[in-house]
Formats: structure tokens, C-alpha cells, sequence
């Protein structure tokens, strides 16, 4: 019998998901949220991390949840049937897209949210470089169509989702949530656009601290190896190579033959560390290093936030800016 991929699996579970869901949302009826609603708004995000954008551009005026929980993998991630209760009584839902949640459509359809409750923070955004070919098996999503901004890809081709990892491209989401947080409620927009703006200007200091910190390094000490293809707008963004990466789809063991690649590349170009995160187990990386004598660094974040100080999305790119220029200096 052959194995079925996680993206397969989760699609299958979703189904499952989707049947049960309707049971529920028949017994506990619907609750239409409402944009002149008192109180503050109420959004559902697919990952902590996007989670914690959504409460920097809305401050006070937003309540969030996230589906995702914090440690757990969005790739791998089995909706729950109380996740669609949490999807129908929402102002606005959250997702990142281009293959990262696409599990999240389905549910938004069986709770009959309409397409503007949905917001989809990493297609089409403007001065946005894609990485193409980036994506995983069951991950990496098209983006754009004809009408799509100058350098979004065109339909089909895959593209790394992991657009938040530049705090640059998280400026840009953050102005996209909060775009959709005042269309959601209008009569909120002055206290919103105040707090987008003080979050913004949060986010460009942090992204200047990051390029000052990794700037610093020498140039032959910038070549590294991450555990899946999470960093690729990390590196792009602040000046690090990556060699290569020890799993090609996350929750799927690589090969004998990549592992002897990947140890070979690591060798020929003396590689000197493999950054790993937080939430997979380090094995396979331990195993490369131990061949080639580079370090492994096994707690950097990228698709969750993890635990004091990296319990915010602020805090993880602080946290894993720490990690890489230790282990690089």
C-alpha cells in the first residue's frame, strides 16, 4: 500500500472535518457578526504568528484566536470541528495563503462566510519579491493572476509562503489587516490606522536592527543550511546564503541520497552552521553535523511563536536574529 503525503492526509481529514462541522453549526445555529457591533473585533487567524500581526495593527480593537496552536505545525495541521464554530462567529478570518492554510477554505465555505470575511495576507502584494520553486510538496501555492502587481508569480507555479520572515513583507501585511479590520468596522478606522501606524513603526525598527546585526558579520561566515524551506526571504532580506536544507517537505524523513548531498554541499563550501526549529525534532540535523562539523542551532520559530521571549512576532525575529549571529560570529 503506499503512503500517503501529509497534504493528502490533511485533505482527507478535512473532508471528514467538513461533515462533522455541519452537524455542528445545524445544532448550535449561525450568528452573523456585524460591522457596527459594540465591542472589540473579532478575528480568527490560521498561525499564532499572523495571530500577533493582527493584535499589533488592531491594538485594543481586536480580540483574536488562532487556530493553529502555538508549537504546532501549520503544514501538518488537522482542523478540529469546534474550529469551524470559531470561523462562523468571526468578523474577519486570516489566513496567510499560497499553500501555508489553504486547508482553512473549506471550513471558511461550510461555515458560508462570504469572501470578504477572508483575507489572504501573502497573495498579491505590491513590491513583494516571490521566491518561486520555494514551496513544499502540498505547500507552495500560486499567487496572482493578470491583474496581480509587477512580480507576483503567475498562476501555477510555486511559491514559498513564508513572506513575514522579511519584516519588511510583515509592514506590508500588517497594512493589508489593517485595511480589512476597518472595511470590517468602519466606524473603528481612526483608532485603527493610529495603532497600524505605531506597529509599523515598531516593525521598521526592528527591521533595521536585524540588517545592522546580521550586516556586521564577514561575508565568508554567511553560508548556512535551515531544517525545511522556511528562511529563504530571512536570507534574501538580510544578506545570509542558504546551501541547502536538511528536509525538502516537513514531516517526511529525506532520503540517503540528500543527506549525502547536503552533506557534500555543506563540506565543499564549509558551511559552519545548520539552524533547525523549535517545533521539529533535530535528528537528521545532529546526524549532518556530525559528518561535517558544523553546528546545529535546533530553536529558531518561523510558522509559530514559541515561549518567553519569543512569544511574539517581534520577539521571534529578535530570538532567531540572536541565534543566527552567535552562531555565525
Amino acid at each position: 500500500m503506499s503512503r500517503r503525503s501529509p497534504a493528502t492526509e490533511r485533505r482527507v481529514g478535512v473532508l471528514l472535518l467538513a461533515l462533522l462541522a455541519a452537524l455542528l453549526l445545524a445544532a448550535c445555529g449561525s450568528s452573523a457578526p456585524s460591522s457596527t457591533a459594540a465591542g472589540p473585533i473579532r478575528v480568527v487567524a490560521t498561525t499564532t504568528v499572523l495571530g500577533d500581526l493582527v493584535r499589533g495593527a488592531g491594538g485594543d480593537r481586536v480580540v483574536v484566536e488562532s487556530l493553529v496552536p502555538a508549537g504546532a505545525e501549520p503544514h501538518t495541521f488537522a482542523p478540529r470541528p469546534s474550529d469551524l464554530r470559531k470561523i462562523a462567529d468571526a468578523d474577519l478570518i486570516v489566513m496567510n495563503g499560497l499553500g501555508l492554510d489553504d486547508w482553512l477554505r473549506p471550513l471558511a465555505a461550510e461555515a458560508k462566510r462570504p469572501d470578504a470575511a477572508l483575507v489572504e495576507l501573502g497573495v498579491g502584494l505590491d513590491g513583494v519579491s516571490y521566491i518561486v520553486g520555494g514551496g513544499h510538496a502540498g505547500e507552495g501555492g500560486a499567487a496572482g493572476d493578470a491583474s496581480a502587481p509587477p512580480g507576483t508569480p503567475a498562476p501555477g507555479e510555486e511559491v514559498n509562503p513564508h513572506l513575514w520572515l522579511n519584516v519588511a513583507y510583515a509592514e506590508k501585511y500588517v497594512d493589508r489587516i489593517a485595511d480589512a479590520l476597518v472595511a470590517a468596522r468602519p466606524v473603528e478606522e481612526d483608532a485603527i490606522r493610529a495603532s497600524a501606524a505605531a506597529y509599523r513603526t515598531t516593525l521598521a525598527d526592528l527591521d533595521a536592527s536585524i540588517r545592522q546585526r546580521v550586516g556586521a558579520l564577514p561575508q565568508n561566515h554567511r553560508r548556512v543550511v535551515s531544517f525545511h524551506d522556511a528562511f529563504p526571504y530571512y536570507a534574501a532580506a538580510y544578506g545570509l546564503e542558504i546551501v541547502g536544507v536538511v528536509v525538502p517537505v516537513p514531516g517526511q524523513e529525506p532520503s540517503a541520497s540528500e543527506v549525502a548531498k547536503l552533506v557534500d554541499a555543506i563540506r565543499e563550501v564549509g558551511v559552519t552552521a545548520i539552524f533547525a526549529e523549535a517545533q521539529f525534532s533535530p535528528k537528521v540535523a545532529d546526524q549532518i553535523a556530525a559528518e561535517t562539523g558544523a553546528t546545529v542551532v535546533a530553536t529558531l520559530y518561523n510558522d509559530s511563536l514559541g515561549d518567553p521571549p519569543a512569544d511574539s512576532y517581534v520577539g521571534i525575529m529578535q530570538w532567531d536574529t540572536d541565534q543566527v549571529v552567535e552562531a555565525l560570529r
